[in-house]
């Protein structure tokens, strides 16, 4: 159930390049699935800042009532957040958007974070491995301090935690100008990766860029594309449709679509990624004036 709800600042931690938020939420915490996201009214009750800022939940724990999430200070509303500390108080609405599938038989999948995109690979891993299943992780960023790979980088490091080693069985690394892993993007080692594994689905979220890329890797190879996209969502229920972008339906027909509600997670396949940004002239309803 969706609810909102003033939520406390437990921790606010560096993490390379990013800074990770703990909330005791209980409302947010219960019935998270991964892939879900909360979205956070900034500025405090008298702020000018009307739109939330919406973030990928990296972990939730229902019986402690607390979600985390990674940000990167990005403007003035993430600024503000960046500027509290434990005990500070803040509207959160959540857990929100439809999540990443999970199969029901267990096999081998590959999942694929750029940047602070990762985040949400973690609670996934989990429930990939809980159904039986083998997570392979590939990690991506420009330079080292962008790249996030869970766990507690003691206060500056890169935030490559022991989780990714703990929950995956196999870590791929790549950074843009190769100062740690491969020098490369995302793709570069994932075709290997799904001939090695016989993956036959592939997660991502992390750039629009990266999530095309990701798309047409596994549907050479013959695998789904579970792709979260990152869609400026202004209010993270529907409401306000800023996060629309063009989808094909089942029925051929492309839609402009909400990020929040009917995603953020799509068939990658279906998302039009050359006319992200754009209200195709053959959606439904673009001639209609």
């Amino acid at each position: 159930m969706i609810m909102e709800r003033t939520g406390t600042v437990l921790d606010l931690s560096p993490r390379g390049a990013y800074l990770a938020m703990t909330l005791r939420a209980p409302w947010a915490a219960t019935g998270f699935r991964p892939g879900q996201f909360v979205a956070l009214a900034v500025g405090g009750p008298h702020t000018s800042m009307v739109l939330r800022r919406c973030f990928s939940v990296y972990a939730a724990d229902a019986a402690a009532g607390t979600v985390e999430f990674v940000f990167a200070v990005a403007g003035k509303g993430t600024a503000w957040l960046a500027g509290l500390r434990p005990g500070d108080t803040v509207d959160v609405v959540g857990p929100l958007g439809r999540p990443f599938p999970v199969p029901d038989e267990p096999g081998e999948q590959v999942l694929v974070g750029g940047g602070y995109g990762s985040a949400p690979m973690f609670a996934l891993a989990d429930a990939l491995r809980a159904v039986g299943s083998t997570p392979h992780l590939v990690l991506g960023a420009a330079t080292a301090d962008r790249l996030f790979a869970g766990g507690d980088s003691g206060g500056g490091g890169r935030g490559t935690g022991e989780d990714a080693p703990g929950r995956f069985a196999s870590v791929t690394v790549t950074t843009d100008d190769g100062t740690v892993g491969v020098r490369g993007v995302v793709t570069d080692p994932l075709p290997d990766l799904l001939d090695r594994t016989g993956a036959r689905d592939v997660y991502a979220c992390g750039p629009m860029g990266m999530l095309a890329a990701c798309t047409a890797v596994a549907a050479a190879h013959g695998a789904r594309a579970h792709t979260a996209v990152e869609e400026s969502m202004a209010c993270g229920v529907g409401v306000c449709m800023t996060c629309v972008l063009p989808v094909v339906g089942d029925d051929g027909i492309t839609r402009m679509t909400r990020s929040c509600t009917e995603g953020p997670v799509f068939d990658g396949t279906r998302v039009r990624w050359a006319d992200v940004g754009t209200v195709p002239a053959d959606t439904l309803g673009a001639g209609v004036h």
